[in-house]
């Protein structure tokens, strides 16, 4: 338990530190699996952006009263469930929308996603519990980060994008020509690397004239719901042979970032005349077929 303490407080002094005090880092569940550790004062989680799920994690202790009675152990599980979901719920506000929003600005503005949330959280399910030599117990709960979730948190995206589609917009840039037999491709991964980009429930790709090629705007909400508007890998490989983007992903290297929360990627106009040049193309981005690989 010591060890897990000490491992988790290197790993998370040792990246950047993001507006709202989260450490931004990742552990191995797996080679391609990009994960945020979450380290607050009292409250310790993470967020899978590639299996799509939260985790937060409790200790509980029996009442002095109880100890070494029967009793003492259902009620240090009980308490370590509580306290794992009273910090699920902060690690479930801090987690970001798109690049200048988190859930926490949507359940401030809305009693209603607010109310919604704390449902969630509530039916956190219990993955883990650790009974330790001193009668405490560590529990760990999770909770999807799609599903019902993304459902509620969808028609606040889509309202905050038509809000910002009233703001004037750069011309677009010239058409490149494409080949006469382009490739029909099934799906698409960003490269992402090296730019400091931090994954988002709704990330935006957009060309160097600031015009979207991909948004929450443009993608079946169904699939968003259900898959997200993007997997997230660490590597290049496990991102191109995902079975989210099938045989045949067009691979497009980034070149910026844009906007504070760092999940807006920006990519070469001759990219993006290419993606927007055919509509099978353009098949793939509605169905969430994307994947974007992170440091």
């Amino acid at each position: 338990m010591k060890f897990k303490k000490i491992v988790t407080c290197v790993l998370a002094a040792a990246v950047l530190l993001s507006p709202w005090s989260l450490s931004w880092g990742q552990e191995s569940v797996t080679m391609s699996e990009w994960i945020q550790l979450i380290e607050k004062i009292g409250t310790s989680g993470s967020i899978n952006w590639s299996a799509g799920y939260i985790e937060a994690v409790g200790i509980g202790a029996p009442p002095a009263k109880v100890l070494g009675l029967p009793q003492a152990r259902p009620m240090a599980l009980r308490a370590g469930e509580l306290v794992a979901k009273r910090n699920l719920l902060e690690v479930t506000k801090g987690v970001r929308i798109d690049s200048t929003t988190i859930i926490k600005d949507f359940t401030v503005a809305s009693d209603v996603i607010n109310s919604q949330v704390e449902g969630f959280i509530k039916g956190a399910q219990v993955v883990k519990q650790e009974y330790m030599s001193d009668g405490t117990v560590e529990v760990t709960v999770r909770m999807p980060l799609y599903g019902n979730f993304s459902q509620a948190i969808m028609p606040k995206i889509l309202e905050q994008r038509k809000s910002e589609e009233s703001k004037p917009a750069a011309p677009p840039a010239a058409p490149a020509k494409t080949p006469a037999a382009a490739s029909v491709y099934t799906g698409l991964v960003i490269d992402a690397r090296g730019m400091q980009t931090r994954p988002a429930m709704s990330p935006r790709i957009i060309d160097e004239n600031a015009q979207e090629i991909y948004s929450a705007q443009q993608v079946d909400r169904e699939q968003a719901i259900q898959k997200g508007m993007s997997g997230y890998a660490r590597d290049l490989t496990a991102a191109q042979s995902n079975a989210r983007v099938t045989n045949n992903p067009l691979t497009i290297k980034g070149l910026k970032t844009q906007g504070q929360g760092r999940s807006d990627i920006v990519i070469s106009n001759a990219d993006a005349a290419a993606l927007r040049g055919t509509g099978d193309n353009l098949s793939f981005l509605k169905k969430c077929q994307v994947m974007i690989v992170l440091d």
